[in-house]
């Protein structure tokens, strides 16, 4: 899907490609071969369905720069090519060019996949007047309500969010998820995978669209 001058892909679970004059990858996993080569990654956390080596090793080039936190840096092999690899954690902020990356926190709260205390994240990517907020492997947290505020009129602002259950948010966890933070758009992921179902997707669409909130399914490319 495009946004003005955004293009938005999502490459299955919770991997999406993000492009203008970028190549922005957020967690690559089971991607096509021939993809291209990336300007910038952005890791989540090191568990293998978001930082995924073999899929890494598909889109990196000469000084492509990794945004990870500190468990997935420690997963990076040495790569064919030179890389700029950055150890984040929530709270930071980087500019990349034209491009603004935030990190904020992502965790798991009644639920003992991701912890708080591991320092994981989601990220906020803000491009060419669109706000995208990848939410990462997280469930309802508080701290989601100081995403309001990169709702405004010049920028359109985009949720990323998981569906799946189990490890993350479910379908109706999500949905409130989305009236918190009121994204002009919702877009679910981390599921048809590992886990979650298409039947989840349309259940998170239709919850999501009696409270107002505006929702794209996405196909995998």
């Amino acid at each position: 899907m495009e946004i003005g001058e955004v293009k938005l892909e999502w490459l299955g679970q919770s991997g999406f490609l993000i492009k203008n004059s970028r190549v922005i990858y957020i967690d690559p996993f089971n991607i096509k071969d021939d993809m291209e080569k990336a300007d910038i990654i952005l890791i989540t956390h090191g568990h293998q369905d978001h930082c995924s080596i073999v899929d890494l090793n598909k889109i990196v080039k000469e000084g492509t720069r990794v945004f990870c936190t500190a468990d997935a840096q420690s997963k990076i092999m040495r790569f064919d090519v030179p890389i700029k690899i950055e150890i984040v954690e929530p709270g930071q902020e980087y500019e990349v060019g034209d491009t603004r990356i935030y990190t904020v926190p992502a965790y798991n709260v009644d639920k003992s996949f991701h912890p708080k205390e591991e320092g994981w994240v989601g990220y906020l990517v803000k491009v060419n007047g669109v706000v995208i907020y990848h939410a990462g492997d997280t469930d309802v947290i508080p701290e989601m309500q100081k995403l309001t505020g990169h709702k405004q009129p010049d920028k359109t602002f985009i949720a990323l969010l998981p569906i799946g259950g189990r490890f993350t948010m479910s379908a109706e966890e999500a949905a409130e998820a989305a009236s918190i933070i009121k994204p002009n758009l919702a877009i679910p992921m981390h599921y048809g995978s590992v886990v979650g179902s298409e039947s989840d997707a349309e259940e998170f669409k239709e919850i999501c669209e009696e409270n107002g909130i505006e929702v794209k399914i996405l196909k995998k490319i």
